[in-house]
């Protein structure tokens, strides 16, 4: 739970990045491509302020996420992610009124339920698994020496 600041930076720059990404798009109108204009599309794309702050806003996501991996079990930190679903799911309702109905709110549900579990099994350290770990329990590790 130490991390847990870190890895919430991590999914609300994620999700901003989404929804810039979306602003962007939004901004440049339908696409099309063709081979005349696909690389003309790709700059056009890629140097929107939009576009550009949403993938400048996934790599500072990626080191804070980079980071946290380096602190915590990936089994950990990895299904925190699924919160900016929610997040993205929220703000697009708010900022692109976006369709909200039942059955993704149920989905939300089900996803901050899995997050709240999950932060759960983190409340261990691995030093304090291992003081936890006595003679008695060792023996029921599979591989381990008995």
């Amino acid at each position: 739970m130490k991390y847990l600041a870190f890895i919430l930076f991590t999914v609300l720059t994620n999700a901003a990045a989404q929804l810039m990404l979306k602003q962007g798009m939004l901004s440049l109108g339908p696409l099309t491509f063709t081979p005349d204009t696909a690389i003309a599309r790709f700059f056009q794309i890629l140097f929107n302020p939009w576009v550009f702050a949403g993938l400048a806003t996934f790599a500072i996501s990626m080191v804070s996420h980079l980071y946290v991996l380096s602190k915590v079990e990936l089994s950990f930190a990895y299904p925190f992610l699924s919160l900016a679903y929610v997040a993205v799911a929220v703000f697009a309702y708010f900022i692109f009124r976006e369709d909200l109905n039942a059955w993704r709110i149920a989905g939300i549900g089900f996803i901050c339920v899995g997050t709240v579990l999950i932060a759960q099994s983190g409340r261990t350290t691995p030093a304090e698994a291992a003081a936890i770990d006595t003679p008695a329990t060792k023996s029921i590790h599979i591989g381990s020496p008995t």
